[in-house]
């Protein structure tokens, strides 16, 4: 079997790690599978059997700049000690005509073109991720989380709720049996083919709870929770009852689709990858992340409670037009009262001494000032309930719900 061909010889001063004192050697190169070997051949020792050194073997220099190349090249020998070469273009040819080819890192150091074609493709790489990946992901893993943690996870927050933002439902319990029976009957008629996830059954109920305004919202686990105000709105416009059943179709959809849980597990897919892209820097780009993810991926699952929303009742035959009535009808007084609102902030600033509510104890220092004044704000803006109700794009929405069809939503 022929050996294999190397390169020219080039001089070299080699260090031992036995002596301080370099040794004079001649080195060549050859290519092999696995990359290009280092061969020593020791000046000082004529006759001796050349030094023969494995790629793995050896710490390769890496080219920084090709316009401006080093005075020498040092390669790292590991236990053999160090190898310098001073004829760096000659060493540079050698690698070539051995096979060597220069790593992506390397050609991202020496070539602009080079590192501006990876950091495209990596931000379109995260893009994509973000996009496409983390939802799938999130929705596979999903599948894995125990109906439990989900129980557990809904009683904590509605207790704590419960001990905040939401009092007991004022509506008269003949009221309430009502809007429950009719709960229960969209319950019993739901299909299998529009559940997400198979075996997924979690025990669906209805509870009603005042302190909020006109909205409702679904816990993990199958806990719906409807407010006075959505059942008085829908009242005070002369809507019947199909429109709240329309809101609980859409509450449903939430819960079988397991919206809550997966946006749990969609943040921690995030900011996994994002860290091991990023690195250290992924702490504060995977918060800023974790908003926007946020905001895109409600209104995804928005989307698809609607649409679940829309399949169920078009299946037990009932309008859906009248929750896109109640939809427009909620934004359109929430609208009204803000305006109201910020009128009324506006008289307050003119007249400062005017109200009791929200204008602060003239007598209070003004740190005390700026501290009463934000607790007034904090009052009327619900913090809580903006966290936990992200219904946006009413408007186009609930167009979609009077016709009884969304495009997103595909044929059916």
């Amino acid at each position: 079997m022929p050996a294999p061909a190397q390169t020219d010889l080039i001089q070299g001063r080699w260090f031992d790690g036995l002596s301080s004192k370099a040794r004079p050697v001649m080195v060549s190169l050859r290519p092999t599978p696995q990359g290009p070997s280092l061969v020593l051949h020791p000046l000082t020792q004529p006759g001796a059997e050349p030094i023969v050194f494995a790629y793995k073997h050896i710490g390769w220099p890496e080219a920084w700049n090709e316009r401006k190349p080093p005075p020498r090249v040092v390669v790292d020998l590991r236990d053999q000690g160090s190898l310098e070469i001073d004829a760096v273009a000659a060493w540079r040819a050698a690698l070539a005509s051995a096979g060597d080819r220069p790593g992506i890192a390397q050609r991202m150091q020496t070539r602009w073109a080079v590192l501006l074609g990876v950091t495209a493709a990596a931000v379109i790489g995260l893009g994509l991720f973000y996009r496409y990946g983390t939802p799938w992901a999130a929705t596979q893993l999903t599948r894995f989380v125990p109906l439990s943690w989900e129980t557990s996870v809904a009683e904590n927050v509605l207790r704590q709720m419960d001990d905040g933002t939401l009092k007991p439902s004022e509506l008269p319990q003949a009221r309430q049996d009502e809007l429950k029976a009719r709960f229960d009957a969209l319950v019993q008629q739901t299909p299998d083919t529009l559940h997400r996830y198979n075996g997924y059954r979690p025990p669906l109920s209805l509870e009603f709870r005042s302190g909020m305004g006109a909205n409702a919202f679904a816990l993990p686990g199958g806990k719906v929770v409807m407010t006075d105000g959505i059942v008085k709105a829908a009242a005070e416009h002369r809507l019947p009852d199909d429109a709240l059943v329309g809101v609980l179709a859409h509450e449903i959809g939430h819960v079988v689709h397991r919206h809550t849980t997966r946006m749990v597990v969609e943040q921690g897919v995030l900011n996994m990858g994002l860290g091991l892209a990023l690195g250290d820097v992924s702490g504060i780009v995977s918060t800023g992340a974790s908003v926007l993810t946020g905001l895109a991926y409600s209104r995804s699952h928005e989307r698809e409670a609607d649409c679940y929303a829309i399949a169920l009742m078009r299946h037990t035959a009932l309008p859906t037009a009248p929750m896109g009535q109640l939809l427009l009808a909620i934004a359109h007084d929430e609208e009204e009262e803000a305006e109201a609102e910020n009128k009324k902030k506006k008289a307050e600033k003119s007249s400062p001494d005017t109200g009791v509510a929200s204008t602060p104890d003239p007598g209070a220092s003004s740190s005390e000032r700026v501290r009463q004044r934000k607790k007034a704000e904090e009052v009327t803006s619900h913090p809580v309930w903006s966290l936990l109700s992200s219904h946006p794009d009413t408007v186009a929405r609930a167009s979609e719900l009077e016709k009884g069809h969304a495009p997103h939503c595909g044929k059916g």
